[in-house]
């Protein structure tokens, strides 16, 4: 059964030269979706999803206890991977991909990217490098210093952009929180998705499905995979939910309670 999803507003003609300009200036496009906590277990049956087949991830951020880095643009955050090595990473947004210098671009694990969701849009920047799964968990411990997980360059890309006075060492650990990740390739869509589970230690849970594609294909994935996902009977009208903020408000609050 096709999914009845009420009509979104059409974007208008200044945020679409805005998105046509971000998109120029990008290196890829990753298009997502939350489906309400309501609707989670049908899209995961619809889908033929297997919890099983997800690979177990632990993600940590920090910032200051009022989140001054998030009102700045900057996101900093490491992940353990199961199986795999972990990795750290300095982001920025909102982020105007002319405004880039050279240098930064030419970074090794330096990308530009656009995340599109219904009803909106934003453009980042992030240095991801190699960072040992171990060494993460000493930093959430407090038994290692947070810029040990993190490499020269990410540590000037954090002092370029961070507001003054706000060291990384100072930062307060938000986290962790455990996330189940599936990959798979559908019969009847060309691209691989992704299904991100995010589980909160309160219960609540955000269930994310996104694609990848290149600049010039995002209009003509979007089409393709809403096809897809209406034929799933997946809700294409719930309230979106990114799952950075919603992890950052959540762990500020417990250390406010603390």
């Amino acid at each position: 059964m096709v999914a009845k999803t009420p009509v979104r507003p059409a974007p208008t003609d200044a945020q679409l030269a805005e998105m046509m300009g971000l998109l120029r200036g990008s290196d890829t496009v990753e298009l997502k979706l939350t489906v309400p906590a309501a609707r989670q277990r049908d899209a995961i049956r619809a889908l033929g999803l297997d919890a099983l087949d997800a690979q177990i991830r632990q993600v940590v951020f920090f910032d200051t206890p009022d989140l001054a880095l998030d009102r700045a643009g900057v996101v900093v955050r490491a992940r353990r991977i199961q199986g795999r090595v972990g990795d750290s990473v300095i982001k920025l947004r909102p982020l105007d991909p002319g405004q880039v210098g050279k240098d930064v671009r030419r970074l090794s694990g330096f990308g530009v990217e656009v995340d599109a969701i219904p009803g909106g849009f934003v453009c980042s920047g992030r240095l991801k490098c190699e960072a040992d799964s171990d060494a993460i968990r000493q930093v959430v411990l407090s038994d290692r210093a947070l810029r040990k997980i993190y490499t020269k360059e990410q540590r000037a890309l954090y002092q370029a952009n961070a507001p003054d006075g706000i060291e990384l060492d100072d930062l307060a650990v938000l986290g962790p929180i455990f996330v189940l990740k599936l990959k798979w390739q559908p019969r009847s869509f060309a691209r691989k998705m992704v299904a991100e589970m995010w589980l909160y230690p309160d219960g609540a849970r955000i269930f994310e499905l996104s694609t990848k594609c290149l600049p010039g294909e995002a209009f003509e994935v979007a089409a393709e995979a809403r096809v897809y996902l209406s034929e799933h009977g997946i809700d294409l009208s719930g309230e979106q939910q990114t799952k950075t903020r919603t992890a950052l408000e959540f762990f500020a609050a417990e250390l406010a309670a603390d």
